[in-house]
């Protein structure tokens, strides 16, 4: 039966709601899907509210067949991106289907179509909508649910792109921790170093504006510095940076957002988030109603954490800052009842931050995700 691809206008609220409901219908029997908020991705896809969109734009683009929706994808220009990286890539997000490779086909072209009239020579992804959100195929791991702000999807999505003649471009990886992590010989070795650097670290001020609005600063040139030469990787604006911030401070743990300082200057920062998705799944129409009162009544479940950030700038790498940092965030999560943590996303050739996960830490690698790429 023939698929129909229909065009979406962004700055549209009805049609982007089509847009954002549409994972509902493939996920509606998976237990592992963690329902997003509806409003939260209808946010991250309007072009008046993103300020992504100050320097990028998106096609939306849905698939029917015999009138129902069957699967959708976003085509995306960072200029950003190319501007840093000097290339000509546009990318791919958003990305559902059925298991049917005519279906995907139609919609990879209508995507390719669309970035081949902006003049982009490559498609890249999935990210929803850049590398700084949710990004990367679920490729291993489709035994466990993800953590928050981690992406999920079938195992059938991998050979459905890879039949399109997408490949792989670079993995992403999950590592597991226990609470076993926390061992003797890390104990005894990040004293040693904050001894050595004569480090202090302090959790941020979410009360005090002033305090907080010195921390956001100090959060923005660590992380800008700490991932420039990272693949992929593009600086956040300060509007972006801004609104990523308000967005974490509502589920953010001040006590897990931590600075290592040598004297007045902040040389690392370390950020775990609760992991809500383990509430959050029980909110199966992804309303923000149903997200609060799931969080009210079961915030107590929650034993996991994610480490989002963990970055120290250039010229303290490999003084073992991200030990102290590692250790730091360990202990006041078990302090708070969390027995577990997520260390994601790594990219897979970051061996500088992989060799301590596996070697010192025990990290489990226990989920890839994968960006894919091909040309137009």
């Amino acid at each position: 039966m023939e698929v129909r691809i229909v065009p979406l206008a962004p700055e549209r609220a009805a049609e982007r709601r089509r847009f954002v409901r549409l994972p509902w219908r493939l996920y509606r029997s998976d237990p592992l899907w963690v329902p997003p908020l509806r409003s939260e991705v209808d946010k991250l896809l309007d072009p008046q509210r993103n300020p992504f969109f100050e320097h990028a734009s998106i096609g939306l683009f849905i698939a029917e067949r015999a009138g129902e929706p069957v699967g959708r994808i976003a085509a995306i220009v960072n200029e950003l991106h190319n501007a840093t990286h000097h290339d000509t890539v546009g990318f791919f997000g958003f990305f559902e289907s059925i298991a049917d490779t005519a279906v995907t086909r139609a919609l990879i072209e209508a995507a390719c179509e669309w970035l081949r009239q902006r003049g982009r020579t490559h498609i890249r992804g999935p990210v929803n909508p850049s590398m700084n959100d949710e990004c990367g195929l679920l490729v291993e791991g489709f035994d466990r649910p993800p953590v928050i702000m981690m992406p999920y999807n079938p195992p059938y999505y991998a050979a459905l792109l890879e039949a399109c003649g997408f490949q792989k471009a670079k993995d992403l990886l999950a590592y597991w921790l226990t609470e076993a992590f926390l061992s003797e010989k890390l104990r005894r070795g990040q004293e040693l170093v904050r001894r050595r650097l004569g480090l202090q670290l302090r959790g941020m001020n979410f009360r005090d504006r002033a305090l907080f609005r010195e921390d956001v600063e100090r959060i923005k040139a660590i992380y800008n510095r700490a991932w420039e030469r990272n693949w992929g990787f593009v600086r956040l604006t300060d509007a972006e940076m801004e609104a990523l911030v308000a967005g974490l401070k509502q589920i953010a743990d001040p006590d897990l957002a931590v600075f290592a300082f040598r004297g007045e200057e902040a040389v690392g920062f370390a950020l775990a988030l609760p992991d809500i998705n383990q509430v959050l799944r029980y909110n199966r129409s992804g309303s923000l109603l149903g997200a609060l009162w799931h969080l009210a009544t079961k915030r107590k479940r929650i034993d996991t954490m994610r480490i989002l950030i963990l970055g120290v700038v250039p010229e303290h790498r490999q003084s073992g800052i991200d030990a102290v940092l590692y250790y730091e965030l360990g202990m006041r999560g078990l302090q708070k009842g969390f027995r577990y943590a997520e260390a994601s996303w790594v990219l897979e050739d970051n061996w500088a931050m992989r060799n301590p996960l596996e070697k010192t830490l025990g990290a489990q690698l226990y989920k890839r995700y994968r960006i894919y790429e091909m040309a137009l």
